[in-house]
C-alpha cells in the first residue's frame, strides 16, 4: 500500500497594510494623536479575521501594532519583522526615470543613509516573498502589516506591476489603510489605498505632504 501525502491548495490572501501612527519629532514614540489613530485603526479591524499582525522593529511601528492589537480582542500572533521596517526599497538609475523629474527623485533618494539604500532592495525582496501572493491553507488568510510609508508604497507598486522606481510618489498618511487581495491564478487586486475612513477629520492626513492633502 502506497502512502499518500496531503497537499494544500493555494488560498486567497488579504493583506492589510497600515503606516504607523503619527510619531514624535525624534521618532522614538507616538504622539497622543498617533496613539488615537492606532486605537481607531484597531477598532476598524476588529471584525476582520486576522491570523497575524506583523510590524517593523522601530518604536513607532511597534507601538502602533501593539495598540492595534489591543483593540482586536483576540489572541492573534504579534510578530516583529525586519522586512516590515523603514528602508529605501529600490534605488533607481537615472535612465529609468522620467526626464522632467529625474533630478528631484534622485536627490530625494540620496538624502537617506547609505545603509538604508544598500540593504533596502534585499529587505524589499524579503517583504514580497513573505507578505504577498496566495497563501497556503484551506480558506482565505487575512494578515496585517504595520509598517512605514516606503514599504506601503512598494507593495502597492508591486500589486500594480508598475516599474520598480514607481514606489516614489505614492504617499501614505499615518494609520491609513491599504488592502491588497492575492487570489490564486489572478493578478493582485488593489481593494483600497490610503483609506482614512476610520479617522475623524482632525486625525487625517498627518504624515502626508501638505500640498497633496485633500
Amino acid at each position: 500500500m502506497t502512502a499518500t501525502t496531503a497537499t494544500t491548495s493555494p488560498a486567497t490572501r488579504f493583506l492589510y497594510i497600515a503606516r504607523h501612527g503619527e510619531a514624535s519629532p525624534d521618532e522614538t514614540e507616538l504622539t497622543e494623536q498617533g496613539r488615537r489613530q492606532a486605537a481607531l485603526l484597531g477598532e476598524r479591524l476588529r471584525d476582520i479575521p486576522l491570523s497575524a499582525v506583523h510590524h517593523g522593529p522601530l518604536p513607532r511601528a511597534a507601538q502602533t501594532a501593539r495598540l492595534v492589537h489591543e483593540q482586536l480582542g483576540r489572541d492573534i500572533p504579534l510578530q516583529v519583522s525586519e522586512a516590515a521596517g523603514d528602508y529605501v526599497p529600490y534605488v533607481p538609475r537615472r535612465e529609468e526615470l522620467p526626464k522632467g523629474s529625474a533630478d528631484r527623485l534622485l536627490a530625494f533618494v540620496e538624502q537617506f543613509p547609505e545603509d538604508e539604500r544598500s540593504r533596502g532592495p534585499e529587505l524589499a525582496g524579503a517583504a514580497l516573498a513573505h507578505f504577498t501572493g496566495a497563501a497556503d491553507g484551506d480558506g482565505p488568510r487575512h494578515e496585517l502589516v504595520v509598517t512605514h510609508a516606503f514599504l506601503a508604497a512598494w507593495l502597492v507598486r508591486d500589486a500594480l506591476d508598475a516599474p520598480a522606481w514607481r514606489w516614489m510618489g505614492l504617499n501614505h498618511a499615518n494609520a491609513a489603510l491599504t488592502v491588497i487581495r492575492y487570489t490564486p491564478g489572478r493578478p493582485a487586486a488593489l481593494l483600497m489605498v490610503n483609506d482614512m475612513g476610520h479617522l475623524p477629520a482632525d486625525l487625517r492626513w498627518t504624515g502626508f505632504p501638505p500640498e497633496l492633502r485633500a
